[in-house]
């Protein structure tokens, strides 16, 4: 197998170049489709980087002016001379079957890419360094980044850096302090947070009893529901059915205690069905594995993101989940740290918000002051440290039944890596399992 020649298509490679030599329009047909890497020939993959920096400029791309760039970055000699250079304009006599030439040195190089990709986890499985479970994770991962085409584990450079950076820069611009992420549905929380944003890992923590599910769930319909975007739920406390009930409740404003029980008139009949018609067209996905371990989960969110694609990941509760530490004998702080960092990064990857709930440990009911704090994060410190934000539920009438503040549910943001940190306050509508702005009364949430 090592004496074998990879797969790739030289001639194909310079048709590619020779057209984009005679047409513009072929070079921007071209630069969709391929990008350096995938030339098997060096001299071609450094006369392709000579035109598109070219292009870039705004400046021609010819004979001439390809052989100046070559010369001006010392390659003219290291690609085969001014004679390669005038040989390839001549490969071709129109650019008209570019994008079909362009096909084929693409499919050549995915073909390179899946050799080296297949030789590498075999190497994985021959050495063991892993366990099987983290080889099957890493081989799934490489596997899918192929079959997206995605570009990772390179250097980027800097110039391209500067270019999507300063476009972001400009959307935050053009939304003049406005959302840039995505909505939770809730304006104050919105406002506060600018939206949840891609790659960023949300901790929602509280103790039992603060609505921490009602709340993500509450986001997860607005989100599928008024965004009509897709929406993946792991839920390991409750069951799919339960989460339906709490979503048609919350939905059609039907009493959930009246539901469980079934004393149901016909207008809750109607508000049901019609929240239920709603829910049936909501790109809402539910997985409720019970005791879901991490690498299952990724392995699921990403497939879900190759078939469907993602806007958000929820997670109820991080707690219940299974990490790898503990077959190796490691304790539960050392396996949540690793769940932990594994949905950071699962973030990254899918570039998506996800939320994490979470439980807090019992010492913030041995206190008088019973706000949660950062140092409540149970099991471990890693969770404060990954999470690009960490809010706290706090319902103050939960403790204290003379309060005036009924039904009022502070959402306390108490860090936020790239923003202010401060608290928000929604209505809870306990009956509905609903929250709503405060200023929002029951008739019109």
């Amino acid at each position: 197998m090592i004496d074998r020649v990879p797969p790739q298509n030289i001639e194909a490679e310079q048709a590619v170049l020779g057209a984009m030599l005679i047409s513009k329009e072929a070079i921007a047909e071209s630069a969709q489709i391929l990008n350096p890497q995938d030339f098997y020939r060096e001299a071609h993959r450094i006369v392709f980087e000579a035109m598109l920096d070219l292009s870039n400029r705004n400046q021609a791309v010819d004979n001439l002016t390809v052989i100046e760039q070559l010369n001006k970055t010392n390659q003219l000699e290291k690609v085969g001379g001014i004679a390669f250079v005038t040989a390839l304009a001549n490969t071709v006599p129109t650019a008209a079957n570019v994008v079909f030439y362009a096909k084929i040195v693409k499919e050549k190089a995915l073909m390179r890419h899946l050799i080296n990709t297949a030789t590498a986890i075999a190497a994985m499985g021959y050495e063991g360094a892993d366990d099987a479970d983290s080889i099957m994770d890493k081989a799934e991962k490489m596997i899918l980044e192929i079959a997206s085409n995605r570009k990772t584990g390179d250097f980027t450079p800097i110039n391209q850096i500067v270019i999507d950076t300063f476009s972001k820069i400009e959307n935050l611009y053009e939304s003049k302090g406005g959302l840039t992420g995505l909505s939770t549905g809730f304006k104050d929380l919105d406002k506060l947070t600018a939206g949840l944003q891609p790659s960023d890992l949300i901790l929602v923590a509280a103790r039992p009893s603060m609505g921490k599910t009602a709340f993500t769930l509450n986001i997860a319909s607005h989100v599928a529901l008024k965004e009509n975007k897709p929406v993946a739920f792991f839920s390991l406390e409750m069951s799919k059915e339960q989460l339906m009930q709490r979503m048609l409740c919350a939905e059609g404003l039907v009493e959930s205690q009246r539901l469980r029980v079934g004393d149901l008139d016909e207008q809750d009949w109607q508000k049901l069905i019609a929240a239920a018609d709603k829910f049936s067209k909501a790109p809402l996905y539910i997985d409720d594995t019970p005791g879901i371990s991490i690498m299952e989960l990724r392995s699921k969110a990403r497939r879900l993101q190759q078939e469907k694609g993602l806007s958000l990941v929820l997670i109820d509760y991080l707690q219940l989940m299974q990490g790898r530490a503990n077959k190796n004998g490691d304790n539960r702080q050392q396996e949540i740290s690793e769940i932990s960092r594994s949905l950071k990064s699962l973030a990254r990857e899918l570039n998506v918000p996800v939320i994490a709930l979470s439980q807090l440990s019992r010492s913030v009911e041995s206190r008088q002051i019973k706000k949660p704090m950062l140092s409540d994060l149970r099991e471990s410190g890693s969770l404060e440290q990954d999470a690009d934000i960490v809010m706290f539920l706090y319902r103050e009438d939960y403790y204290n039944a003379e309060t005036e503040n009924k039904n009022i549910t502070d959402v306390i943001v108490a860090k936020h890596r790239n923003g202010p940190v401060d608290t928000v306050q929604l209505f809870f509508h306990k009956e509905f399992t609903k929250f709503a702005d405060l200023l929002r009364t029951q008739d019109n949430i």
